[in-house]
């Protein structure tokens, strides 16, 4: 089996010498976060999915959080600066970032977005996030 092209999150990585492990499986449609984690026995608390929002200015903003959590707009707004936030809609979000729903990362996207990555990271020496596709 041919090995598949690189992503930009993984050139990113690799452009800022940064370690990373590739990890896949036989899945092709996206379900969640939390199916993924468990499909890769990873532990969903160190799993994280990259959320696009837009805010009332009319600037994005991207969000990374446990793939258990829901995102909170309220705290989510204030930590931006903004008046409120929401996601923005599906069929913009390759577009705007290069990637597609369900191989969203926060690395590597066409325009460098403020990203807001959620405390709980810094509790784990080594996190798992989306490479840029899905599976």
């Amino acid at each position: 089996m041919a090995k598949e092209a690189k992503t930009n999150a993984m050139r990113f990585l690799e452009k800022n010498k940064i370690a990373y492990t590739e990890e896949t499986y036989d899945e092709k449609e996206f379900t969640d976060g939390v199916h993924s984690a468990e499909i890769l026995g990873h532990d969903p608390d160190r799993s994280f999915k990259t959320l696009v929002a837009v805010g009332k200015s009319g600037e994005h903003y991207v969000f990374v959080i446990p793939v258990a959590l829901e995102v909170d707009f309220k705290k989510a707004a204030k930590a931006v600066g903004e008046k409120n936030v929401e996601l923005i809609h599906v069929n913009d979000l390759t577009k705007l970032t290069g990637y597609i729903r369900g191989g969203c990362s926060p690395l590597g996207m066409k325009k460098n977005f403020k990203t807001v990555i959620h405390s709980t990271c810094l509790d784990f020496e080594k996190i798992y996030i989306s490479g840029g596709r899905v599976a």
